[in-house]
């Protein structure tokens, strides 16, 4: 592991175990702080550097690197030399500075959608997490111009969604409040950068979510199929607490367990030995036996999704094994699907078993690394490569430049999951600290202000180094209907934005899609042996042999 519970340097400090990710194992939305994302959701870029400048000094302690992970990868840096200036500036040390790294990029096959810097959300779906912050990670997600995803489910669990049992989807979704609620919210401050994406799993599409999706909306949304993701083996999961609730998902078509429908488990719900029910989905594509019958089902899926008028589909996958990758790939590129997310073990969840979560499944840097060698030999045979997310395990500004280095030039951006939704919580929890009277309505979980934010500020423009920049975005009118934790999403992303920059000054690639393979080297032979990412101490070795002969 990289990362300690505590970083002296930066001064924070982890409540529970550490992910590879640097986040806890376990992140609370109640938590009083504070690790690295959860205090650069308020100091932002300030986190970048060693504190108490003036009065300290630092070293780096990460001079170890063991096993193959994305902490084994390190970023290379060079003495000369400047690549992908944007036009009108030139190789003068006055334009070459890191505030001049561009990270607006696009994506997508026809249609390109852009985007200000490379990330992107996870699917935030039927989560009781997902439904109460959503006003955060939407309006944050758009106000800096990045995707966010709608997860699978919202139209399924929602009791106020009509749902008409008919012999075709078309129409049978009559209305879906939060799912409206959830895309309205994107788009209110969408600016042309970003979009807002709607993913739809088994129980979805019987339902009829891409129909009503189309018919509402067009394509002001990307519609996303899914195949599975990187926490778990099994569709997704929530758990509710009411019988009657229970009942109500089991009547909508779900997986109830256990069985709310069985006189002995209502019994044992009465008396207090069970007191919560895990809803679950189906797993998908279980009627089809071969390759080739999951590519015509694939790409008959496509065809019916582009008749009903979307010109931006994606696919999900998660972490299953080489043959399910090489699918993925090459299905996904015939298909000409605008992005295709590969989520590996290690990526985060609202609910998954979790023993399920440590022992199944591809960690991200080995299906990464694999996802890289089958897009190139697609190209390698002329074929076009569909535009590629990677996920699974990511939190800091450095890992966003490793996972995009590692598939270059085939990932375009990089799928940030549980990292995005600390601001969520950080934010609406200082809100509710602020407006006692709002607490409840804002899902706050703190009655005051812990000491880990009065010692920053006691006031939101004191707190959120961000609070102006969103200020002027959207004026100081509009200020009121922003969300604390929205602010706090934005300082975040200023604060990985600033850090990526910096990172690729460094390497003297100065837009993204300059970034390369040869930009990161593998700190043990055994991850070069697995990424194919030379170890540091081979990479230019040659020519620097040939420096010594001059």
């Amino acid at each position: 592991m990289r990362f300690s519970k505590s970083n002296d340097v930066l001064g924070t400090t982890n409540r529970g175990n550490n992910a590879e990710s640097g986040l806890c194992t376990l992140c609370r939305a109640d938590c009083q702080g504070k690790c690295e994302t959860w205090l650069s959701s308020m100091v932002g870029r300030k986190l970048l550097y060693p504190r108490d400048f003036g009065t300290v000094t630092a070293g780096a302690n990460n001079t170890t690197h063991v096993g193959v992970s994305y902490n084994a990868l390190r970023i290379q840096g060079y003495a000369y030399g400047v690549h992908g200036l944007k036009q009108g500036l030139t190789n003068d040390p006055d334009d070459c500075i890191f505030p001049n790294v561009n990270l607006e990029t696009e994506f997508g096959n026809e249609f390109k959608t852009k985007i200000r810097m490379p990330i992107m959300t996870g699917a935030l779906g039927s989560t009781f997490i997902a439904e109460k912050y959503w006003d955060s990670f939407a309006i944050g997600g758009s106000l800096v111009g990045i995707p966010v995803v709608i997860g699978e489910n919202v139209v399924g669990v929602d009791r106020k969604s009509r749902i008409v049992k008919g012999k075709t989807r078309k129409g049978r979704i009559t209305s879906s409040p939060e799912l409206e609620r959830r895309i309205d919210t994107y788009l209110r401050y969408n600016e042309g950068y970003g979009a807002i994406m709607v993913q739809m799993n088994v129980e979805d599409t019987r339902n009829g979510v891409a129909e009503f999706v189309a018919q509402k909306y067009g394509n002001k949304c990307i519609i996303e199929l899914k195949w599975g993701q990187g926490a778990k083996c099994i569709g997704g999961e929530i758990q509710v607490n009411s019988l009657d609730y229970a009942l109500f998902l089991k009547n909508r078509g779900y997986i109830v367990d256990p069985d709310p429908i069985k006189p002995e488990v209502q019994e044992a719900f009465k008396k207090g030995a069970i007191r919560s029910f895990a809803r679950h989905s189906r797993l998908g594509n279980t009627n089809l036996n071969t390759v080739e019958e999951v590519r015509k089902d694939f790409m008959g899926s496509i065809d019916y999704l582009r008749s009903l008028g979307f010109k931006r589909i994606t696919l999900k996958t998660g972490s299953y094994g080489m043959e399910e990758l090489a699918m993925a790939i090459k299905f996904a590129s015939d298909a000409k699907c605008d992005l295709l997310t590969i989520d590996g073990s290690g990526g985060g969840t609202g609910m998954s078993p979790w023993n399920m979560m440590q022992s199944w499944g591809v960690p991200s840097i080995f299906l990464h690394s694999k996802a890289y060698e089958y897009a190139s030999i697609l190209a390698s045979k002329g074929e076009k490569v569909v535009d590629m997310s990677f996920a699974g395990g990511f939190a800091l500004e450095d890992s966003i430049f490793k996972a995009l280095a590692l598939g270059a030039p085939y990932t375009k951006l990089v799928c940030m999951g549980r990292a995005v939704m600390i601001p969520g919580f950080v934010g609406s929890n200082i809100e509710g600290a602020l407006n006692p009277e709002k607490k409840e309505k804002l899902n706050g979980n703190w009655d005051h202000l812990p000491k880990t934010v009065s010692e920053i500020g006691t006031k939101a423009e004191e707190i959120f180094a961000s609070y102006f920049d969103v200020q002027k975005k959207v004026g100081k009118k509009e200020m009121k209907n922003i969300p604390y934790g929205a602010i706090a999403l934005f300082t975040l992303a200023d604060k990985l934005a600033c850090g990526l920059q910096q990172l690729m000054a460094g390497a003297r690639e100065f837009s993204l899609d300059e970034i390369k393979r040869t930009d990161i080297f593998s700190a043990n032979r055994e991850t070069a042996r697995e990424t194919g990412i030379p170890h540091l101490s081979d990479i230019n070795d040659e020519s620097a042999k040939k420096i010594l002969s001059l």
